[in-house]
């Protein structure tokens, strides 16, 4: 009797082989250009009410453009979104801050470029922001 069936060396190669071949189809090369709307919207809705609860502006901010969205799959689903938020003219008492629309006020306008990274379990309903970073636009 062999050695089992790891004594035939072409088996073993075979077997190599194989594996080599199955982690070529399950490696990820990182972020991608994220694809679906639906998910990156609540995904940037997520990082506005959480910038705006943070915020110490007497003002509410929100998205003003979309500049990068891009998505990685991991355990769950990792945005990075990059997009450009303005100051709206609703101050931070008002409840219904998605149809403010943005300052017109030259003295009162305030813009950054934000960019930030959400971790997401969307069928879950979970989000946690990872990390974020705000510029002046």
């Amino acid at each position: 009797m062999g050695a089992g069936p790891w004594g035939n060396p072409l088996l073993l190669l075979v077997a190599l082989a194989l594996v080599a071949r199955l982690g070529q189809l399950q490696q990820w090369s990182g972020f991608q250009e994220s694809t679906s709307p639906k998910n990156v919207n609540s995904t940037v809705a997520f990082f506005m009410e959480t910038y705006n609860s943070n915020s110490n502006d007497s003002y509410l901010f929100r998205v003003d453009q979309l500049l990068r969205s891009q998505v990685q799959l991991t355990t769950g689903v990792e945005y990075l979104v990059t997009v450009k938020i303005s100051q709206t003219k609703c101050k931070r008492s008002s409840t219904n801050n998605s149809w403010c629309p943005i300052q017109s006020k030259k003295k009162l306008q305030k813009s950054f470029i934000c960019d930030f990274l959400v971790y997401t379990v969307p069928w879950m309903n979970h989000y946690q922001l990872w990390n974020n970073s705000c510029l002046d636009a």
